[in-house]
């Protein structure tokens, strides 16, 4: 039997849809499922590892920027770090404009 004919949503006949829209459900559901495990799920675990990344940023390490400057951990505010970026320059950013930590800070 052709797919498409499976997929429609009054196939098999004027009377009997009944059938045919069990496949249709079912069909949406597969095609759901696969959307969230391909797509929805990893973008998550991304978020939360990001989450991480910025919940255990301390003083001394070396970040980098969305912007794509690279800067030390001066100091940390409640959503605010303090950047040192090159001697006597201090730049405020969000917690959330930090993509990445390059080093960690060698204090334990």
């Amino acid at each position: 039997m052709n797919l498409l004919l499976l997929m429609s949503p009054g196939a098999g006949g004027e009377g009997g849809a009944g059938g045919s829209l069990g496949i249709y459900v079912l069909m949406w559901g597969i095609i759901l499922a696969i959307f969230y495990f391909l797509v929805i799920r990893p973008q998550k675990r991304k978020q939360e590892k990001a989450g991480q990344m910025i919940e255990a940023l301390k003083r001394g390490d070396r970040v980098l920027t969305m912007s794509g400057i690279y800067g030390s951990v001066v100091g940390i505010k409640d959503n605010v770090v303090v950047l040192k970026i090159a001697d006597s320059v201090k730049v405020e950013m969000a917690k959330s404009a930090i993509t990445q930590v390059v080093e960690k800070s060698r204090e334990a």
